[in-house]
């Protein structure tokens, strides 16, 4: 599924808006250079509509993968994206937070690869009705899973001036940040905010046309994220890899978000000093001027690889090998 960052809405250049982002780069970060040798499962963690998911499929055929996604409308669409696998394919509803938990539960032992796609899709994007949009008029919703109580009108209309504007620095690097929660709050009195429109209209009122972006479009990004805890969820994931991979499984993470990314780093980063992990792409990896031409999703994606190591299975492996040694 082609992800979406936020610093740009998607546009309607009439090519196809499910276009998965670094597909080459991430079929070899997740199953490696010899994808025909591999077997066992793959995990992805946001499925989306099954875009990467089906080239990995496509490509391994001796691998299984179970994809996890928040969102039941993606599920719907990637089960009829990826029927053509068959039983290699196992499709649960679940949060990335939860990711361990959903592992132990299919039983489906250590897996070989993972894959985190992060943000928000071009699906949801596409569909005013989900929230998510700040040029189509819509709901003002943005949640990922549609059983989460919180929306991002009930953020809008109930958070304090200083926590919006905290918010909207920080998680959606909104450097006017104070301004535009000054602007809510004030705005808010009259009438509260319901729908996209009135809330970008407003934000785009308050800072002016200028730039190369909408105004409104790091206020939405940091809203939808607050949502849905995407900061959460990425944490919960990435743990859960750490914990469930196998000894040389891989773990590929799309970012979108400043944020998103250095949480990354910093994740990999403090694994490697622990011989926990080791550091495939020293530097994120990101799209080629012909895919960024392409496919606009692309732009501000950043792929970052690692291998799960496992010091206390070469350990016990080594224990084992000598105790038989000295039995014979």
């Amino acid at each position: 599924m082609a992800k979406h960052g936020g610093l740009e809405e998607p546009g309607r250049e009439g090519r196809s808006v499910h276009t998965p982002v670094l597909p080459t780069e991430v079929l070899k970060g997740v199953v490696g250079s010899n994808p025909l040798a591999l077997g066992g499962w793959v995990v992805d963690g946001t499925l989306g509509m099954g875009g990467h998911a089906s080239l990995i499929l496509q490509a391994c055929p001796n691998l299984r993968l179970l994809g996890v996604d928040q969102d039941e409308q993606a599920l719907a669409l990637a089960r009829a994206r990826l029927a053509e696998f068959g039983d290699r394919v196992r499709l649960r509803k679940g949060h990335l937070a939860g990711l361990a938990r959903l592992i132990r539960k299919e039983r489906i032992g250590r897996p070989i690869g993972a894959l985190f796609d992060l943000g928000v899709s071009s699906m949801q994007i596409d569909r005013p009705e989900r929230g998510f949009s700040f040029i189509d008029d819509g709901p003002l919703d943005m949640r990922m899973d549609q059983t989460r109580e919180r929306t991002a009108a009930d953020i809008i209309n109930e958070w304090d001036e200083s926590d919006l504007a905290d918010l909207f620095y920080y998680e959606g690097d909104e450097t006017r940040s104070r301004k535009v929660a000054a602007a809510i709050v004030e705005a808010r009195r009259r009438v509260p905010f319901q729908r996209t429109a009135a809330l970008a209209q407003l934000i785009a009122g308050t800072l002016g046309q200028g730039g190369k972006i909408h105004p409104a479009t790091k206020s939405f990004q940091a809203l939808r994220r607050a949502v849905n805890e995407e900061g959460e969820e990425l944490l919960g994931g990435l743990d859960a890899a750490e914990h469930w991979l196998a000894d040389g499984g891989r773990l590929a993470v799309i970012s979108f978000h400043s944020g998103e990314d250095r949480e990354v780093k910093r994740f990999f980063k403090d694994g490697a000093r622990a011989d926990r992990w080791e550091l495939l792409t020293k530097k994120p990896i990101s799209a080629d001027h012909t895919e960024r031409r392409m496919n606009r999703r692309s732009r501000s994606a950043r792929l970052r690889v690692a291998v799960r190591k496992r010091p206390e299975l070469h350990t016990a492996s080594s224990t084992v090998s000598r105790g038989t040694r000295g039995r014979r």
